[in-house]
């Protein structure tokens, strides 16, 4: 049998808002993929905002490894390209090809995919699943003489309000439609999630599509297929926020060498990914790569790691902030004097409801402890309780041990 194909299939701020998390929304092939594979239920994303999360998934370094440390369109760039997952996978035999979203290098650059490694742009009209749809499926009913890499990016989740076509979704009926837990319960809330569903039933459609056609070309048996997502929904205390609601990320793999309906409920991070496919389809894992290879929790349940991290250095002001997160404990230290950046609030219905409210007017404190066994929400900071001060030691000293070992700048300003 020949090395097995990659398609890397990835949204737009989704975090865990799907069926096969217990969301209170419609994703049936999503669902049927998750009963195929392995979910992981406590997976993060190495930073809370576009570029940096997924320069980190795709190279295997946290963000400040990468040079990554805002929105790629707003100018900031991999320090080493070469790094980038189809980068390593087509200097070791495999045909690379994107279609659709990328946010590793500019979006307006019409040399993105070489920038990044990949042989072939399949050259979407955009990256709405309705025009990533028709390049993605003809690139799998191609005869293929080599194993490849196909990495299908959506718009869709991204910017849920009306007055930013093409990225609402028309939604017929918000009836019946449910705000995450945080969001206020308004007629505008329901309204803007009634829009989420109608774009994350697009998204589900083509995954659908994509998985039928692998069966259909005899690819299915020897293809790995990963669904993820960058980070939370754009909603307020979620996108730029370094709680789960922020960092936490769907993440579900199936194919060959994974077994089929796994939940796990160990704790990993995006960086672990390019370990992990390195390792499942027989590749050595680059030396630069700091995330830890899956693998064994994919076959035998076994936790790789006991601690994961987050960032966040610039949206779209500066917002420097580091979390660290292990079973019981998720402390968070932000590097600034601690008051909202309305800029980094993605505008929309939820944000215009929590503004008039006061949100953004609340104090932030430099440090945050949440005990998420009593507190899984992370709604209570128990950082100045005496009683949690050995818990609070141990988790600066964790954090300060990772800002040493990864020569973070932040540590050294």
């Amino acid at each position: 049998m020949t090395a097995p194909n990659i398609v890397l299939f990835h949204t737009h701020d989704t975090g865990r808002w799907i069926q096969p998390y217990g969301a209170p929304v419609r994703s049936p092939r999503l669902q049927q993929f998750a009963e195929q594979g392995v979910l992981f239920r406590d997976a993060h994303s190495a930073a809370p905002t576009c570029s940096p999360s997924r320069a980190a998934m795709l190279t295997g370094q946290w963000p400040h490894q990468t040079g990554m440390n805002g929105l790629a369109h707003l100018g900031h760039a991999l320090t080493h390209p070469d790094r980038h997952l189809a980068g390593v996978l087509g200097r070791a035999g495999w045909h690379t090809a994107l279609v659709g979203m990328q946010h590793e290098t500019d979006t307006d650059d019409p040399d993105r995919g070489r920038t990044l490694g990949y042989h072939e742009d399949l050259g979407a009209r955009d990256s709405h699943a309705s025009s990533v749809r028709g390049p993605a499926l003809d690139f799998l009913r191609r005869d293929h003489d080599q194993p490849f890499l196909l990495n299908v990016g959506l718009v869709e989740t991204h910017l849920l309000y009306e007055n930013e076509w093409p990225f609402f979704h028309p939604a017929a009926d918000d009836r019946w439609t449910a705000t995450p837990p945080g969001v206020p319960n308004t007629a505008e809330t329901r309204r803007e999630m009634a829009s989420f569903q109608a774009s994350l039933l697009a998204v589900d459609d083509l995954l659908g599509e994509l998985l039928d056609t692998l069966d259909d070309t005899g690819l299915a048996d020897n293809t790995i297929v990963i669904v993820t997502t960058d980070h939370g929904l754009p909603l307020p205390d979620r996108k730029c926020h370094l709680t789960a609601a922020g960092t936490g990320v769907l993440l579900i793999m199936a194919g060959p060498g994974i077994p089929s309906g796994s939940p796990s409920d160990a704790l990993v991070s995006q960086v672990d990914l390019l370990p992990t496919l390195c390792e499942l389809v027989g590749l050595d894992v680059p030396e630069w790569a700091v995330g830890t290879s899956l693998v064994p929790t994919l076959t035998t349940g076994e936790a790789v790691r006991e601690e994961t991290f987050a960032e966040v250095n610039v949206h779209v002001e500066p917002e420097p902030q580091r979390m660290v997160r292990t079973e019981r404990w998720s402390y968070l230290r932000r590097y600034i004097d601690g008051r909202q950046r309305l800029p980094n609030v993605d505008a929309s219905a939820a944000r215009t409801v929590w503004e008039a409210a006061g949100g953004a007017e609340r104090p932030v404190p430099t440090e945050q402890l949440f005990d998420l066994v009593l507190d899984p929400l992370e709604l209570v900071n128990v950082a100045t309780d005496p009683q949690y001060r050995a818990a609070l030691d141990e988790m600066r000293q964790r954090l300060d041990r990772w800002l040493t070992d990864t020569d973070d700048p932040v540590a050294r300003a």
